[in-house]
């Protein structure tokens, strides 16, 4: 964000995450990128909570890895919906920065992007690899610098019965503590 703040492109936070329960966790990580976005004057769109939608694309993969097909399908469903508001709404590039976790596999999440954008010819993805440079490394610095919140556990439910799929302890991990994909016009 840093970086393109002082590059002086223009762009939004588009904040979509129907994946991130229970509720609590939910409005924990929208409230930070609010912070964070009204801290440095950046638009923030807020996007539904849309988690019936959510729990229909999961089901029947409770029990697969990550990495596999239930990230690509989460992927494609928050990219979808990027893609769909950029349209709407004049933007005519998407990006995020859910590649610049260790924890993430870049392609993947590259691949979803492209495969979104493609369906408006008026929309690009851009696939900028956000780990170089010491990307990942800069992005843990402002995280304690800005004192964002810092999950325990990654959150996923699957379905409505199943509470969450358990992940390392955040001080294991370098995952970002928020997502957001970015538009730029």
């Amino acid at each position: 964000m840093e970086t393109l703040i002082e590059s002086g492109i223009d762009f939004s936070i588009f904040f979509y995450n129907p994946n991130i329960h229970p509720v609590k966790e939910y409005l924990i990580r929208k409230e930070e990128n609010i912070r964070f976005a009204e801290k440095h004057n950046i638009p923030f769109i807020d996007c539904d909570y849309d988690t019936d939608n959510w729990f229909a694309r999961a089901k029947g993969m409770e029990n697969e890895p990550e990495k596999g097909i239930r990230c690509t399908m989460c992927f494609d469903m928050r990219f979808e919906r990027t893609a769909l508001y950029a349209h709407e709404h004049g933007f005519s590039l998407i990006s995020s920065s859910l590649g610049i976790s260790r924890w993430k596999n870049m392609q993947q999440i590259n691949d979803c992007g492209l495969r979104a954008a493609a369906h408006y010819p008026n929309i690009q993805y851009w696939d900028y690899n956000w780990r170089k440079h010491g990307g990942a490394v800069r992005m843990l610095e402002i995280s304690k610098r800005e004192e964002f919140y810092q999950q325990e556990i990654k959150i996923l439910p699957v379905n409505n019965t199943q509470s969450s799929a358990k992940y390392p302890k955040k001080a294991d991990r370098d995952d970002q503590p928020f997502y957001f994909n970015l538009q730029t016009n």
